[in-house]
């Protein structure tokens, strides 16, 4: 094709597009889109600005309300934004229907309905979703998607799409396919997802049940909402379940051989999570050595925080296999020791009632199940040796130091009853004459 030839065909799709210009600006039924159009906007404006107060009021819970109907309200009030373009969207349709009905054609208010569909797919992505992949999927393929049917190329895109199939091994998809899984998939997991989270906030929020029931509770749910999801999407997406027996069988084979251990350490976390004898908060100890406060439990691994800061994952089938000491299961409290020493110049018969009223003074010690106890230890080389024995809910150690406290409460007792705390005391004796003859 030459030069002139392009330019005749180029100077006739110019003519075309001219002479169809002219017949939509030169007909009525083009006029009366074009207003209907205007007024379908210019009402959903008018609408919206009505609606969208008490929208607001009736989907704005109290600050303090926590509970599922509060949450629902505030997840509702996340597509106010929506309300504009969707309004303009149904008026304009009932434009569409006017306009076909009278003049036998609609293209134009068609086209600026498909665009007001665009418009709300737009201000989802931008403006709603918050989901990372979420975000991802409506950036490129939601939006692009809209963009194409506003344009009304979307069929035939959808069509080439349907014909682009793309072989994976023995199988082989379609690239429209492939679309529509993500898409779907997408939406149905962060659906799952957003269940999960209310569930387990609802669960753990339940005081009256015991840690240890809850977090299997949560568990379950969690296992249970994403299986119906995945079981949704075969569904959805037309894969027969009974294609899966394979992978179900290799999962098996692989559950018996190599994944042994991971097998153990979930079977461990739901025995764990049945007896309660560790649950999140629980300061625990192992026979390894490490130690610190549950802060999470997973279906593989417990993690324990320590009081330096430091995370410690766990194996669940260590807490099983090995033994576990639970500093504060079921509440239980903890006795510490405090040492301390008096001159030998004390009457020590009214030292115990001195240090034990001081002790007791600290908020933090139990009368509960026994009350601060001073023991006469020894004589030592410089004093006479107590310790006061006390009784705690908690970990000395982190935040709470209650020794601390308690030696300073002792210091302070002492003092002000004039009780001297000795300190090291040495009687040097020297033989024979000290020369006192300078050179």
């Amino acid at each position: 094709m030459d030069r002139t030839e392009v330019l005749d065909q180029a100077e006739a799709y110019f003519d075309q597009g001219r002479d169809l210009a002219l017949e939509w600006l030169l007909s009525p039924a083009a006029w009366t889109q074009f207003a209907l159009l205007l007024v379908a906007y210019g009402l959903a404006v008018l609408v919206s600005r009505r609606m969208r107060p008490l929208l607001e009021r009736l989907l704005t819970p109290p600050d303090e309300a926590q509970n599922v109907l509060a949450r629902a309200r505030r997840f509702l009030f996340l597509f106010v934004p929506l309300l504009l373009p969707l309004l303009a969207y149904v008026f304009t349709g009932l434009g569409e229907s006017v306009t076909r009905a009278a003049f036998g054609s609609g293209e134009v208010i068609a086209f600026g309905k498909r665009v007001f569909m665009f418009l709300a797919a737009r201000i989802l992505v931008k403006e709603i979703i918050e989901d990372p992949l979420l975000k991802v999927l409506g950036r490129y393929l939601l939006v692009p998607i809209a963009a194409l049917y506003a344009v009304g190329f979307l069929d035939e895109v959808m069509v080439k799409m349907d014909e682009t199939v793309l072989p994976l091994g023995n199988l082989s998809f379609s690239l429209l396919f492939l679309v529509r899984f993500a898409v779907v998939g997408g939406a149905i997991f962060w659906l799952g997802r957003w269940s999960n989270d209310q569930s387990v906030a609802f669960i753990k929020s339940q005081q009256e049940m015991r840690p240890a029931m809850r977090e299997l509770a949560a568990k379950a749910t969690e296992i249970s909402i994403f299986g119906i999801a995945f079981l949704l999407l075969m569904n959805i997406m037309g894969i027969s379940l009974t294609s899966l027996a394979v992978l179900t069988g290799v999962i098996g084979v692989g559950l018996g051989f190599g994944l042994q251990k991971i097998a153990s350490n979930f079977i461990s976390g739901v025995i764990l999570l049945l007896e309660g004898q560790a649950t999140v908060g629980d300061y625990v100890e192992l026979d390894g050595g490490e130690a610190g406060t549950i802060v999470k439990m997973t279906a593989r691994a417990t993690i324990l925080e320590t009081y330096d800061g430091r995370w410690i994952v766990v194996p669940n089938e260590d807490f099983i296999t090995t033994r576990v000491v639970n500093y504060s299961d079921q509440g239980s409290a903890n006795r510490y020791e405090a040492p301390f020493s008096v001159s030998y110049d004390t009457d020590i018969n009214t030292v115990p009632a001195i240090v034990e009223a001081a002790v007791a003074e600290n908020p933090d010690v139990l009368s509960d199940p026994f009350p601060p106890d001073c023991e006469l230890r020894g004589f030592g080389d410089s004093g006479i040796d107590f310790s006061v024995e006390f009784w705690v809910n908690g970990i000395d150690d982190g935040r709470y130091k209650y020794t601390s406290d308690v030696l300073f409460r002792i210091w302070n007792a002492l003092k002000d009853n004039g009780i001297e705390i000795p300190y090291p005391q040495r009687v040097v004796e020297l033989k024979g004459e000290i020369s006192t003859k300078s050179k």
